[in-house]
């Protein structure tokens, strides 16, 4: 994973760069605590910058280190919640995620 220059720093977090949905899901229901808070307060000390980086692209045309670090904030949206509400991977009392599957919608009304 390439990340834009000035977030070079975050390379360390590649395997959170994720561009499914699930994807992020999943990492963050099979990562302890402590990966997912390290990861968390990385990337939340970065986001007025990190936004302000791909504020300037239009989604379908990113270039490709341009993703990488928008998956990333798409895995730190994913994770928020475990840190700042729940102190767990996993929602308590909530749906066992790993049950959703998603799937494409067909036809039109």
């Amino acid at each position: 994973m390439t990340l834009p220059g000035e977030f070079k720093d975050l390379e360390r977090f590649a395997a959170w760069a994720l561009p499914i949905e699930s994807e992020r899901s999943e990492k963050r229901l099979s990562s302890k605590m402590e990966e997912i808070s390290e990861f968390y307060a990385a990337m939340h000390e970065r986001m007025n910058a990190i936004l302000a980086h791909l504020s300037r692209y239009q989604v379908n045309d990113m270039p490709e280190d341009a993703k990488q670090l928008l998956y990333l904030a798409l895995s730190l949206a994913e994770v928020a919640p475990a840190v700042e509400w729940y102190n767990q991977p996993t929602v308590i009392d909530g749906f066992d995620r790993r049950r959703y599957r998603s799937c494409p919608v067909s036809g039109s009304a």
